[in-house]
């Protein structure tokens, strides 16, 4: 039976506006991610000669100051966020009478070639990820509240990295093992720094991909990631970016609690040096330690963005992300472009040139020029180029 409109809660927004404080927030992760892509040199890690004496020193603090601020974070910030973008879409189908899933698996399987057509200029794509991990997402989307908040829990918790974690500690003679990913990410340097455009892309899609899947579940960023989808969902549920004086209180005590939660969780993470576990759990440990770390992080990060934005001063300068945000797909994949082109063999070469210093000044200037492309794209468009094409794919063929 097709949904009465009044049946929706009033405090909830209506499904057909969009929520410019999480545009502007995709935005936000988008320029994150250019700055730490670019100093990473699009995963071709290289320390250049011949720099002056003072300049390898700041590059080493450029490098953890980024790292900390937004590695590990900025993802994340994706992923919440598109669970938060089911839920929307999905409330809207409802609300004509509609099940979203079966769509949204179309609507995967296109995110799916988006991202091995990403991956052939960047290894490190998240889109392919996404597309592979949002299908677990699907037989949970029904969940009642507090089932959804249990489910989330037990993938916070990491649960095969925990299986290894007391694994270890029952069986401390086991030895230490290289991760399977490094084999593959020893290999890229044969091809990246290459003149040709046709064996990098062969790589990246060959032994690049493979190892990038295997380095997200040694990092437990697959349980991770389905954990932050499906929170995106209940946010979405609770109308937790609504922009009202309740969701205020919401944001100030989440940020509390955030802070606290990273304060107690970098502690744990610092001593597990001084805990006498073996160099396995030991491993385990950081690992599930970093994780936590992390999301506590990201919900900082998300705190504090949407309370600046509804400040008068700083919201109007956070506003003008929101164009980069509405065509986020757009600007990641063009990222993967220009940075490749720039940094790679094939390219200019920039890899044997920049250290963290000159890297991050080009990441700023490319997230300059996204910025006002995206605002002059956006001025005669609904969408990114992408993202029209994205959404006339996925309702191919439907009726209406």
């Amino acid at each position: 039976m097709k949904p009465n409109k009044h049946d929706i809660p009033k405090s909830r927004p209506a499904t057909n506006q969009r929520l410019a404080v999480v545009d502007a927030l995709r935005g936000f992760a988008i320029v994150s991610i250019m700055l730490l892509h670019n100093i990473e040199h699009f995963d071709l890690y290289f320390v250049p000669k011949d720099l002056p004496l003072w300049m390898p020193a700041l590059d080493q603090k450029i490098w953890d100051t980024l790292f900390f601020l937004f590695g590990g974070k900025s993802y994340a910030i994706f992923a919440l966020l598109f669970g938060l973008t089911y839920y929307i879409q999905s409330e809207r189908q409802a609300e004509k009478g509609s099940d979203f899933r079966l769509r949204f698996a179309w609507r995967l399987l296109l995110l799916l070639g988006f991202g091995i057509v990403n991956s052939a200029f960047y290894q490190g794509d998240i889109l392919s990820n996404y597309a592979l991990i949002g299908f677990f997402m699907l037989p949970f989307v029904r969940l009642t509240d507090k089932q959804l908040l249990g489910i989330v829990v037990i993938l916070m918790l990491q649960p095969v990295l925990l299986y290894g974690f007391f694994d270890a500690i029952v069986h401390p003679a086991t030895m230490l093992k290289v991760p399977t990913s490094w084999a593959y990410f020893g290999k890229m340097n044969e091809y990246v720094t290459g003149s040709s455009l046709l064996r990098t892309i062969v790589g990246n899609l060959t032994n690049g991909k493979i190892g990038v899947l295997y380095w997200n579940w040694e990092n437990g960023r697959v349980f991770q990631t389905l954990a932050l989808f499906l929170l995106g969902i209940w946010m979405g549920r609770k109308s937790a970016f609504a922009l009202t004086d309740a969701n205020k209180g919401f944001w100030k005590m989440s940020l509390g609690v955030a802070a606290l939660a990273y304060i107690a969780l970098f502690v744990l993470r610092s001593k597990t040096e001084t805990l006498g576990l073996g160099v396995v759990a030991r491993g385990f440990a950081q690992t599930i330690a970093t994780s936590w770390v992390n999301m506590a992080m990201m919900w900082i990060w998300v705190s504090v963005f949407v309370l600046l934005y509804q400040t008068k001063l700083v919201g109007a300068w956070l506003g003008f992300l929101e164009p980069m945000g509405r065509m986020s797909l757009s600007n990641y994949m063009m990222q993967s472009v220009i940075g490749s082109s720039l940094y790679y063999g094939f390219g200019l070469g920039l890899y044997r040139f920049t250290g963290s210093a000159y890297a991050v000044a080009i990441g700023l200037g490319l997230a300059i020029l996204q910025g006002l492309l995206s605002t002059w794209w956006m001025r005669g468009h609904k969408q990114g180029p992408l993202e029209t094409l994205w959404h006339k794919a996925t309702w191919w063929g439907a009726k209406g």
